[in-house]
C-alpha cells in the first residue's frame, strides 16, 4: 500500500533512501532549504551535487517548504548532519503530528553536549526516545542508487516500530533486520567513522593492509569497549551496524571518512581536506567527541585519542601511528570490564 513518507534533508543518503522508498511505491517527498535543490530534482530528476550521474525516481518530490514536505505524511526520515539535525528538528516542530514514526539515519553526536541523534530528537520534538527508529549498517549511497544488494539494520525500544521502519524499506535489493539496541546500533554508527578516518590515514602513509587489518580491529574493541560502558549490548558491534558499517567504511574510496584519512596521511592540512571534500566528514566532529566520551566513562580509546591529537593539536600522523605501536603491552581481550561481560552472559 503506498504511503507518503517525508525525508529531511536532500544529502546523498537521504536521497538515496528516496529512491528505495519509491521503489517500493511509495509517494516520497525530500526537503532542502535550496530551492534551486528542489527545481532539479523535480523537473530534471537529477541531485546532481550528491549523486551525479543518477536518475531520479518521478515518484520522488522535493519541496523547501517543511510544512507541505511533511503534511498528511506516515513516516519522517531525518538525515541531516549531526551538526545541523537541531536546527532541523526546531524546523520541524510546528508541523510535526504527534505519533508519527520518527527514523534517523544520522551517524553522529551531538557537541559539547555529547547527546545521541535520538536524544536531541526526542527532546525538541517531545516524544519518547524509545519510539524514535535508528537506521544504521553498511550502505554506501552510489551503491543503493544503483540497487547494489544491501542489508540494514533498524532500531527501537518500541518493536511495532520498528518493524513498521522495516516495512517501508524492505525490498529484493535492499534487507533490513531489526534489533532492540538502540543505544548500540547508534553509537557503532557514529564511532566507526573514527577508525575509518584511522584506516583511511594509513593508507595515505602507505602502511599496508596489515596496519589497516589491525586499526580496524583494535577499533571494533575501542568502539565496543566504550559502547558496553554507554549501555550498549555487545553483541551489537559484532553484527550490521558494528563490524558491518566499520568494514565498509573503512575500506572503501565511497567513504568520506576514509578519503579524509588519506588525504591527511599523505600530509594535507585538516582546513584543505575539508575544503577539497566539499560535504561533512562525520568523523571529524565524532573524534572530537569520542575524546570527551572516553574521559566522561573514564574508558580508553587509544586510536580515537591518537586521532584527536593529529585533528585537533597539530600532530604528527606518523608520529601518532608510532605511539599506537609503542604502547605497553597488553593482552587482546581486554576490550571491556569482566563484569558488564558477565552481565550480558548470565
Amino acid at each position: 500500500m503506498s504511503k507518503k513518507v517525508t525525508l529531511l534533508v536532500a544529502g546523498s543518503w537521504g536521497t538515496a533512501l528516496a529512491s528505495v522508498l519509491a521503489d517500493n511505491g511509495h509517494d516520497v517527498y525530500v526537503w532542502t532549504r535550496s530551492e534551486q535543490q528542489a527545481a532539479e530534482i523535480n523537473l530534471q530528476h537529477t541531485n546532481s551535487r550528491y549523486l551525479p550521474g543518477v536518475t531520479l525516481s518521478d515518484r520522488i518530490v522535493a519541496s523547501s517548504d517543511m510544512e507541505e514536505a511533511v503534511k498528511g505524511t506516515s513516516a519522517i526520515i531525518i538525515v541531516a548532519p549531526s551538526s545541523a539535525m537541531r536546527a532541523v528538528v526546531l524546523q520541524l516542530k510546528p508541523y510535526y503530528t504527534k505519533g508519527t514514526l520518527i527514523i534517523h539515519a544520522t551517524k553522529g553526536f551531538e557537541l559539547p553536549s555529547l547527546k545521541r541523534m535520538s536524544t536531541v530528537i526526542a527532546e525538541d520534538l517531545d516524544c519518547a526516545e524509545g519510539d524514535i527508529v535508528v537506521l544504521s549498517g553498511p550502505s554506501h549511497a552510489e551503491e543503493v542508487v544503483k540497487r547494489n544488494p544491501t542489508t540494514i539494520v533498524v532500531a527501537a525500544l518500541n518493536d511495532d516500530k520498528a518493524n513498521y521502519a522495516r516495512d517501508l524499506f524492505m525490498n529484493v535489493n535492499f534487507r533490513v533486520y531489526t534489533n532492540r539496541d538502540q543505544v548500540g546500533v547508534e553509537l557503532a554508527g557514529a564511532l566507526k567513522n573514527i577508525i575509518a578516518l584511522g584506516a583511511g590515514m594509513s593508507d595515505g602513509l602507505g602502511f599496508g593492509d596489515n596496519a589497516k587489518a589491525a586499526i580496524i580491529t583494535r577499533g571494533l574493541a575501542e568502539i565496543s569497549r566504550v559502547g558496553v560502558q554507554m549501555g550498549a549490548n555487545p553483541l551489537t558491534f559484532s553484527g550490521l551496524a558494528g563490524v558491518g558499517d566499520l568494514v565498509v567504511t573503512a575500506t572503501s574510496k565511497h567513504s568520506r571518512n576514509w578519503r579524509a584519512g588519506y588525504a591527511l596521511g599523505q600530509g594535507k592540512p585538516l582546513n584543505e581536506v575539508l575544503e577539497a571534500m566539499g560535504m561533512v566528514v562525520e568523523g571529524i566532529r565524532t573524534t572530537e567527541a569520542a575524546h570527551a566520551i572516553s574521559i566522561k566513562y573514564n574508558v580508553q580509546m587509544p586510536i580515537a585519542d591518537q586521532l584527536y591529537q593529529v585533528l585537533f593539536t597539530g600532530k604528527d600522523s606518523r608520529t601518532a601511528v608510532e605511539a599506537l605501536m609503542g604502547r605497553d603491552p597488553k593482552t587482546e581481550m581486554e576490550v571491556m570490564k569482566l563484569e558488564t561481560w558477565e552481565q550480558w552472559h548470565k
